[in-house]
């Protein structure tokens, strides 16, 4: 790390401290020729896939894009904001640990789905019919019957 002060390449570090609401660690530095000391702060730098569109466009990964999505089909279910965070956020690293810099937004789309489908099958049927283009009632019978059952279905008390 270089110095700030006198812009000398070699900074000793004396001390290293783990912050925990931001998943950085703040490092005490002094640096060998001018004895100067500075903080500097290390954190990961996550980068996003770039979505490769159905044109064959390459966009950048828009978080609210998939929120905005997934707000539409849950539009009057049962399902909290913090669900939805969360599904965000399970997307989201899933799409990290395919480890690709570029992902088919249809991947994105699946991912999707297979969560909705988890949280509310009336969402997952919601946005199967946009997502999949239904253009009649048999294909949205096709998306209901690859449903699991539900828990009402199955017998079992809430």
């Amino acid at each position: 790390m270089k110095c700030p002060f006198c812009h000398q390449p070699n900074t000793q570090v004396t001390d290293s401290r783990l912050l925990e609401e931001s998943n950085s660690i703040r490092r005490r530095r002094r640096c060998n020729d001018c004895g100067q000391r500075f903080s500097t702060f290390e954190t990961v730098e996550m980068r996003m896939p770039q979505i490769i569109k159905s044109s064959g466009a390459r966009v950048a990964y828009n978080p609210h894009k998939l929120r905005t999505s997934l707000e539409r089909a849950l539009h009057k279910r049962p399902v909290s904001a913090e669900t939805i965070d969360e599904t965000v956020t399970l997307i989201e690293q899933r799409l990290y640990q395919l480890g690709c810099k570029e992902v088919p937004s249809h991947t994105v789309g699946e991912m999707a789905m297979e969560e909705l489908a988890k949280t509310d099958q009336v969402a997952y049927v919601r946005f199967a019919s946009v997502y999949k283009s239904f253009n009649d009632v048999s294909e949205f019978t096709q998306a209901i019957a690859t449903l699991p059952p539900s828990a009402e279905n199955n017998g079992a008390t809430p």
